[in-house]
């Protein structure tokens, strides 16, 4: 039997997208495998959001050549976005011709028939289609523990300055609200605890069979039955709305914890950025939130360094963050994306750009550890996810807004609703003990 290994870079949307691929080779009969050394075939599932998971992605491909050399008949597949650029896959070709297979993110369904094929006549593949398209059917090979990823839409039409996400991933296609129930249901069927839904911009989504938006999609997934809980990521401040809060908050699946990528506090650089609102807009939004939902969790992402970004700029940021109180947010220096608008603007010095990041980091540890510190004390529903790294029998979770919980368990408590009281905070993480269970269902 044939073994493979597939290497996943970047976001939870490509976590998933690696299920799919790991779904279509169990169905080829294949036998999935962590070893490197052992495998049969290896998959580089890439992604090129961001610079550092593209360079990791060369640096890993590079590295498997003395592999290749002594493993003859090792079939090398790279696929995923990085691929999607234009002239990536003579990049790939001429920089490492032991590679295989080369297919594009729209291609990523057709591995299997790539794969079969190749071994069958040996010689190299490349297919990269330029075209955005749904992929209905695809088998999936879940492994993300209690949470079950579905994706509601592919692609994104936003444009951001900064972003290669439209170049190569294409513009936005929604999947029908339908085949998502369907896909949900399946999972709680399967026994999943947590769906969360997937898409570049989920406020955007538009079911093209009955033009229902997203606040629809949600209001029927919450009539679904049974004990579960649904999560959604990446939402746009642009395009959300008070229905979305409203259905949050009247619904006792749909999480209290909503991530709202920010990018910037600077109207300047927002505007430079491509993101159509205002720092004004997105804390209107933020206030609106927190008035309907008192303990929502909420997240961001924030950007720095974005060309020409000024002092002031900066502190407009630090302002806003200060304002927004985030349970927690991404904060990362911006990187060149070649074939973006912003690549070719004045770049801020690297040396201002880590001292702002550095800056930044500070301020919003010190904004999560007081937000931790408000919930000892308090006695919360968690879901019980996995093991916990921080030591023996400790397992871990998360509440309806987010929170990290560890806490004393057994291997039983996984998938699990358990009642934890907290007894200590730090930093952004929670600790507590466990007083009762919600329910005994489990995965």
């Amino acid at each position: 039997m044939l073994k493979y290994k597939i290497i996943t870079y970047g976001c939870q949307m490509n976590v998933h997208q690696s299920e799919k691929i790991a779904g279509i080779l169990n169905n080829l009969k294949f036998e999935n495998t962590f070893s490197t050394e052992n495998a049969d075939i290896i998959v580089f599932n890439t992604c090129c959001i961001r610079d550092n998971a593209e360079q990791r992605a060369y640096g890993n491909i590079g590295a498997l050549k003395p592999l290749k050399k002594q493993k003859r008949n090792l079939t090398v597949v790279v696929c995923g976005c990085m691929t999607q650029q234009d002239g990536a896959a003579e990049k790939l070709r001429a920089k490492f011709p032991f590679v295989n297979i080369i297919l594009g993110t729209h291609n990523i369904d057709k591995i299997g028939d790539a794969i079969t094929q190749y071994l069958q006549k040996k010689r190299p593949i490349t297919l990269i289609e330029d075209t955005s398209r749904l992929c209905e059917g695809t088998p999936e090979l879940r492994s993300s523990g209690t949470n079950a990823w579905i994706d509601i839409m592919y692609g994104c039409n936003n444009f951001c300055t900064y972003c290669i996400v439209p170049y190569v991933r294409g513009r936005e296609i929604s999947r029908p609200k339908n085949v998502i129930i369907s896909d949900i249901k399946k999972a709680l069927e399967d026994g999943f605890k947590e769906i969360t839904l997937l898409g570049q911009n989920v406020n955007s989504y538009k079911d093209s069979t009955d033009n229902s938006d997203f606040a629809s999609l949600l209001r029927d997934i919450d009539k679904i039955s049974g004990k579960f809980r649904v999560r959604f990521m990446t939402s746009h401040p642009k395009d959300y709305n008070s229905e979305i809060t409203d259905i949050i908050k009247n619904s006792d699946k749909i999480c209290n914890n909503i991530h709202l990528p920010v990018q910037s506090g600077s109207n300047s650089v927002l505007k430079a950025m491509n993101r159509r609102y205002t720092k004004e807009k997105y804390l209107q939004i933020i206030d609106e939130i927190r008035a309907k939902i008192p303990d929502c969790g909420i997240t961001s992402d924030i950007m720095i360094g974005f060309p020409g970004e000024t002092d002031q700029d900066f502190y407009d940021t630090v302002d806003l963050v200060k304002k927004a109180d985030f349970t927690n947010a991404f904060t990362f220096v911006y990187s060149v994306r070649q074939g973006t608008p912003a690549a070719k603007m004045i770049q801020v010095d690297p040396i201002i750009k880590q001292k702002r990041i550095t800056e930044l980091v500070k301020i919003q540890n010190e904004i999560s550890a007081k937000q931790s510190l408000k919930a000892v004390g308090n006695v919360y529903e968690v879901l019980c996810e996995d093991f916990s790294e921080k030591g023996e029998n400790l397992f871990c979770g998360r509440t309806d807004n987010g929170k990290l919980v560890t806490f004393e368990g057994t291997r039983d408590d996984i998938g699990k609703f358990l009642k934890i009281k907290i007894d200590s905070a730090h930093a952004s993480a929670l600790f507590g003990t466990k007083t009762e269970e919600h329910t005994d269902e489990k995965r």
